[in-house]
């Protein structure tokens, strides 16, 4: 069984009158220290997988594994707690608090794990040893999405979620943030999972899920990814 599997998952969402299908019999599997990208147009329902298998929304139908536990099962306590140990979270838009230094907003992830990095060394990982007593507005745009994934970092998740994390940085700062997460998967054998609609992230993955219309449409292994600071787009 891979680390994370979908199989012939389903999830609909009711607008009034109307059925809307975002995702529709999605199967694909993952291995364990795999980073991994999950490309397509928007609508495709790639979020939607993301949030399926953060925790952050339900399946309609079908199975969702994590390391052998049966994700698409869990209630909603089971859930909290499956959010708080088990995944780290990276979004486009950092959501760090303003008036917390850069320790302590990853202290804030850390002291609600069961076994978690200290987050002076999280910090340190991704490149901020120096700017620990900073606040977010003392910090550039490319500092403040490595706080953030120092923080998700800082949970010692078993899987790294990353939607479109690049997204808010110029060019250079957004290969800079591509080549932290290669290096977090590599270094300390996280899954690291990068939803995102640009498909040159495509050349630095292990394996690249093609998400269209709702289904995994196509997905591919590479033996040889590319380092991201090599990567154009």
């Amino acid at each position: 069984m891979a680390f994370v599997e979908f199989i012939d998952v389903c999830k609909t969402y009711q607008m009034g009158d109307i059925e809307v299908r975002a995702v529709f019999g999605m199967n694909f599997g993952i291995e364990q220290g795999e980073l991994v990208t999950i490309v397509g147009p928007s609508g495709a329902g790639k979020t939607t997988v993301l949030n399926m298998l953060g925790g952050m929304d339900a399946p309609t139908s079908g199975t969702i594994m994590l390391d052998n536990q049966e994700v698409s099962t869990l209630d909603e306590a089971q859930l909290t707690r499956y959010r708080r140990h088990d995944i780290g979270f990276v979004f486009q838009f950092y959501n760090l608090v303003q008036n917390l230094t850069a320790l302590e907003n990853v202290e804030l992830a850390s002291q609600i794990c069961e076994d978690p990095l200290p987050a002076d060394q999280a910090l340190e990982l991704v490149g901020l040893a120096d700017r620990m007593d900073n606040f977010p507005a003392q910090l550039s745009g490319g500092e403040q999405q490595r706080v953030a994934i120092a923080r998700a970092l800082a949970k010692n998740p078993k899987l790294l979620l990353c939607d479109e994390p690049t997204g808010a940085l110029d060019y250079q700062t957004g290969k800079q943030v591509l080549k932290l997460l290669q290096d977090a998967c590599r270094t300390t054998g996280r899954t690291v999972i990068i939803v995102t609609h640009n498909l040159a992230f495509t050349n630095i993955a292990d394996r690249v899920i093609h998400v269209r219309e709702g289904r995994a449409a196509n997905v591919q292994t590479n033996s040889n990814p590319a380092d991201a600071l090599t990567v154009e787009w």
